[in-house]
């Protein structure tokens, strides 16, 4: 006999479909990321980014009011700084491009979730994630600058600091230093498991942050390791993360789904630079519907169990969703 079952029963109209959807893509789920660029006096745009742009501090308010009104309530900052050393000096100070643009957004839109990426790479002269001596990155040495990057956010009214750089440590050092200056409301959204990944080249050239020598596989996670991702994840939680990131996230979606099953944590996913770049360039193409992919990808993401979803393509996405 033929089953009793027929699953496509629960698929004959939007209304059925609708209602039993298991999933649904939310635009409080988003995070949109933002470029700000230290001596710009007008937009740059990212060539390898359709869409995408590099703003001007002046902009700053401007394009947050213009974020908001699309309904995107976080954003997560990346500064582009006009000067780089070893030191990445420029990262920590208190009037740099990323503490300025935390100012600027506070002022404008006071209700948005301001998230600011706590890393070293756009700030150092040799484009690597930390401080560079003797053919690597300095572990130690780099966690106590993660820290005063952080604080120095803090000072200027960041809501979340979310460390990339994957340096063994970091999540704690961040913070017990901002606990012990008395920012015990800082939430941290760790970059726990950050691949190394071929997909972040369009963001290298945005925030003009390849290496100069050598690659960052020494401290990025590899693809092919998922027990050491979930090592990643419960160390950071371990360190006092608030909320945990998988980085790619579709070819990672594997991680995304096990750490939500393991851990009672919210899950973000980072939907990078690559994932973007390529939608766009197959719409350019013909070959694909944009529109229809990103709502695929996105919704993917979320069944996959991420609570909260990084991606370029949350303004485009805003419009659909509305």
């Amino acid at each position: 006999m033929f089953p009793k079952q027929r699953l496509r029963r629960l698929r004959k109209s939007d209304g059925m479909r609708r209602l039993v959807q298991e999933s649904h893509l939310s635009l409080d789920d988003l995070v949109y990321p933002i470029f700000v660029g230290e001596g710009l006096t007008e937009p740059q745009t990212i060539q390898s980014m359709p869409g995408i742009q590099r703003i001007p501090p002046s902009m700053v308010q401007e394009e947050m009011k213009k974020i908001q009104a699309d309904g995107i309530s976080a954003v997560m900052l990346f500064g582009v700084p006009k000067t780089k050393d070893s030191l990445g000096s420029s990262a920590y100070d208190k009037d740099g491009v990323v503490q300025n643009a935390i100012r600027e957004t506070r002022r404008s839109t006071p209700d948005m979730v301001i998230m600011a990426d706590v890393c070293m790479c756009q700030y150092t002269d040799t484009g690597h994630c930390g401080i560079y001596r003797k053919g690597a990155v300095d572990n130690d040495a780099t966690i106590r600058y993660l820290a005063e990057i952080a604080a120095s956010y803090a000072k200027v009214g960041v809501d979340i600091v979310a460390p990339s750089a994957m340096m063994d440590g970091q999540v704690a050092a961040i913070r017990t230093r901002l606990d012990y200056e008395g920012y015990t409301d800082v939430a941290i959204l760790a970059h726990a498991a950050k691949h190394h990944s071929s997909l972040y080249t369009p963001f290298r050239d945005a925030a003009s942050c390849a290496p100069k020598c050598g690659d960052r596989s020494g401290y990025q996670m590899s693809y092919a390791n998922s027990r050491q991702a979930m090592m990643e994840v419960a160390a950071d939680i371990t360190e006092g993360a608030d909320i945990i990131m998988i980085k790619p996230a579709i070819p990672y979606l594997d991680l995304v789904a096990e750490t939500r099953r393991r851990f009672d944590v919210p899950v973000a996913a980072y939907n990078v630079s690559g994932e973007y770049a390529l939608v766009h360039a197959a719409d350019a193409q013909g070959l694909i519907n944009k529109d229809a992919v990103m709502l695929e990808m996105l919704g993917s993401i979320k069944r996959a169990g991420a609570d909260i979803i990084v991606t370029y393509f949350a303004r485009e996405v805003s419009r659909l969703l509305r």
